[in-house]
């Protein structure tokens, strides 16, 4: 990653440049022993600093080129009982080390926020907007290039929050965590994609609860709308690295593997790259992933785009991209690796569990994207 690079992300998507995003911090440093799963919060970023800066690396070696900031709500509420750490100290320190990589990466930095206690409280815009401000203080305080409004699902909500976003003067991304049957309250993809660039929000789209085929359905429904009304923002996508057909209205969050449970699930390499090539021949320019998207991902996504991209990621040089290792070994006549030297045996597979009765998906009541039949 070049560190000339313009950290201005409309200026680079202007240019034609195709982004790519980071992945799953809360997530997969929940797995890594430096978060609790249950309050998921970001102490970590002052407890075990390390920990959250390799994370970033690992990233932007993947071919990332954005380092999210991993900070907080914008309250002191919901950390580990032994945690006597602010949300500002916390906030503080997840800044310092987001931008500690982006000054030798040349990320662009992005902080985000998210949907409030006090919509679901009040319902008051001037309550929501002054949650909203306590969290993007410490953001515009550390210049961060980029406003994510992210994990919205009400397009109310949203629209507020994007208001408040761009009086900052920062390029602004508005992403909401809705399926293809919409917000919560059942207003359609369509309809909160055509709201969101009304709002003003130059790059709109999805992020987390589905997983990356049910966001491409999702996104579609979203170009579509867009399209009707004759609007144009540019369009971003980060799902989640969970397979999730039989979720509901939340997703993930809603299935009996959450969250202690969920590796059977996870997307392979190859399907992060299948997404990827369908999510730009959509038309999304900035890709990347959310809760469950490793770095191993986020490389897969960014090599499948390297044509486009015009470049690979720092970590290819570890990667097998034209399968010709294994490919050596196959024409070597090892049975084990017959086939497999060859992109196609691996962007078709279907991989098994290894469970014999283990249930294909969850006889979920009201699924987001399955016909209950299935399911019966």
């Amino acid at each position: 990653m070049s560190a000339e690079k313009s950290k201005n992300i409309l200026e680079r998507l202007g240019n034609g440049e195709v982004i790519i995003g980071d992945g799953s911090y809360v997530n997969t440093l929940e797995k890594r022993g430096y978060v609790l799963a249950g309050c998921y919060t970001p102490e970590a970023s002052v407890e075990n600093p390390h920990a959250v800066e390799e994370l970033a690396i690992e990233y932007a070696r993947a071919g990332a080129d954005i380092t999210q900031t991993f900070t907080f709500y914008s309250r002191d509420v919901g950390t580990p009982k032994d945690v006597k750490l602010t949300c500002l100290e916390i906030n503080k320190a997840s800044c310092e080390i987001a931008k500690k990589v982006s000054n030798k990466w040349g990320t662009i930095v992005a902080g985000g926020i998210i949907q409030t206690a006090a919509f679901k409280q009040t319902r008051d815009k001037n309550d929501v907007q002054a949650e909203l401000r306590e969290g993007l203080e410490v953001l515009i305080q550390n210049d961060i290039d980029l406003i994510i409004v992210e994990y919205f699902r009400n397009i109310v909500e949203m629209e507020w929050a994007i208001e408040l976003a761009l009086s900052y003067g920062k390029p602004v991304a508005a992403t909401m965590c809705i399926g293809p049957k919409g917000d919560a309250s059942g207003v359609s993809p369509a309809e909160c994609a055509v709201r969101m660039a009304k709002a003003g929000a130059p790059i709109i789209g999805i992020n987390c609860l589905f997983d990356p085929f049910i966001a491409l359905e999702t996104i579609s429904k979203m170009k579509a709308g867009l399209d009707g009304a004759g609007l144009s923002p540019y369009l971003m996508c980060q799902p989640l690295g969970y397979r999730t057909p039989d979720g509901g209205s939340y997703g993930w969050i809603y299935l009996p593997e959450f969250p202690h449970a969920m590796e059977p699930r996870q997307v392979t390499r190859y399907e992060c790259a299948r997404f990827a090539r369908e999510a730009y021949n959509l038309g999304v320019r900035i890709i990347g992933g959310c809760c469950g998207i490793e770095s191993y991902h986020i490389r897969a996504m960014a090599e499948e785009l390297a044509p486009e991209r015009n470049c690979l990621p720092t970590a290819s040089r570890k990667s097998d991209l034209d399968l010709s290792t294994l490919k050596e070994k196959e024409d070597k006549g090892r049975p084990e690796f017959k086939g497999k030297g060859c992109k196609d045996y691996w962007m078709n597979l279907v991989p098994c569990t290894g469970r014999p009765l283990s249930a294909p998906m969850f006889r979920q009541a009201d699924p987001e994207t399955v016909n209950p039949s299935v399911l019966n």
